[in-house]
């Protein structure tokens, strides 16, 4: 792999020329500060118009490399881009700034050196969490010396603290860690999921300090929780270890949990006014609703799955790049297939939904734009990025922003470029 080394000297002078930027005020309406957008359903933002037919070279603002790799969605905050890297070669990990206007590096910080887990799956990466950014602060996390690390810096660059979340040794199933960090009030959750433990944990954003924790049982799975305002409560959830599971996000109180899906999955959950939506993953194929209210009534299940991607709902349908590239329309409430169209290849990356159009993507770098139709399959374009595309694109004022790897082996570089008019 094409690794561009993390270069200290140069570090320091870059973060020292710009910490007297200070952090410009956002609205998160106009970002997308976390993993799944500003309201963690991989909505954007209404009324965005970014192009619908594009290339390399076509409707490209900007293409610049990436140093070193990771699967992290790039996190867009005002007029700063950030995305979790890591250096396999020197065993470094950390966090690298663009300019959005023009993507330049403005900053990259190393957090980690060395102690890399000995395994990880093929596919998974050293960075493959997505920051996330309340507006001043940056929270990150790295699997390094076999535990989960969950750090803070400030937008310029600064590392401010980093601890440990817990232990995180799986013993069989060596896929590395993947789930993104969650931010809640002035909290900032994390889930770690293992045969060696499993918990959910929350710590206070400006001193590292831990305000609660939950063991959960140990085996693996591999999902970001979600925070949503359903069935007329907040609700922290979760899928995998063989149940859809809600917590009290200020406490981590359990509140309820229904046997289903499986095992291991890696999706986040998506909702509705009333019911929750799971896909997954290993062993056991199935997607499910639930009723959030605690009754434990389970509205549907198939025997489908989206092991790696989380789905996306709108106007009553859901929509699911599932495993083997086939996508799925389903209705929301009573699970009804509408239809199906296998693309091909096979799937990492989530769908994105701007307005009535989903952006979805393969692991070949085939990008596919349909419109969220549930009548009919209609396609409106389909294009190619570079020759593997594993991140969720983020969609911020009219633009998308795309991380994509580009050759194999030793000569792989991966990229991130900016598609707008």
């Amino acid at each position: 792999m094409k690794e561009q080394t993390f270069r200290f000297g140069v570090l320091l002078f870059v973060v020292l020329q710009v910490q007297a930027v200070l952090a410009e005020p956002i609205d998160f309406a106009n970002d997308w500060p976390w993993w799944r957008g500003p309201n963690l359903n991989s909505h954007a933002s209404s009324g965005q118009n970014p192009p619908t037919t594009f290339n390399e070279r076509k409707n490209v603002k900007w293409l610049v490399e990436v140093p070193g790799s990771g699967h992290s969605s790039p996190t867009v905050v005002g007029n700063r881009i950030f995305l979790a890297t890591a250096d396999t070669q020197n065993q470094i990990q950390g966090v690298i700034c663009f300019d959005r206007k023009n993507g330049k590096q403005l900053w990259i910080t190393p957090i980690h050196q060395g102690k890399f887990p000995a395994e990880i799956h093929p596919k998974n990466t050293h960075a493959s969490s997505t920051i996330a950014c309340n507006g001043d602060f940056l929270f990150t996390t790295f699997f390094n010396d076999r535990q989960v690390n969950v750090s803070c810096l400030n937008v310029t660059g600064d590392l401010v603290w980093t601890k440990s979340a817990g232990a995180y040794d799986p013993k069989k199933y060596k896929f590395g860690y993947g789930a993104s960090p969650l931010l809640y009030s002035d909290l900032v959750i994390v889930a770690a999921e293992s045969d060696q433990g499993s918990y959910l944990a929350a710590f206070h954003q400006n001193t590292g300090e831990e305000a609660w924790r939950i063991e959960r049982t140990q085996d693996v799975s591999f999902s970001s929780p979600v925070v949503a305002n359903v069935a007329g409560r907040e609700q922290l959830l979760i899928s995998g270890l063989f149940e859809v599971s809600s917590f009290n996000p200020a406490t981590g109180e359990k509140l309820w949990s229904v046997p289903g899906t499986t095992q291991a999955t890696c999706g986040t959950i998506v909702w509705n006014e009333d019911t929750v939506f799971a896909s997954g993953g290993y062993p056991k194929a199935e997607t499910i609703a639930v009723k959030a209210d605690g009754s434990g009534e389970v509205v549907w299940r198939n025997k489908r799955k989206c092991y790696e991607q989380s789905m996306v709902i709108h106007n009553g349908y859901l929509y699911a790049f599932a495993d083997g590239g086939i996508l799925y329309c389903w209705r929301a409430s009573d699970g009804e297939e509408m239809w199906k169209k296998r693309l091909g290849g096979d799937v990492s990356s989530s769908p994105v939904l701007v307005n009535d159009t989903i952006y979805l993507a393969n692991e070949d770098g085939e990008v596919f734009v349909i419109r969220a139709n549930p009548d009919r399959y209609e396609e409106v374009s389909r294009t190619r990025l570079g020759t593997d595309l594993f991140p969720t694109p983020s969609v911020v004022g009219n633009q998308i922003f795309y991380r994509f790897g580009k050759g194999i082996g030793p000569r792989r570089q991966e990229y991130l470029i900016c598609i707008g008019e």
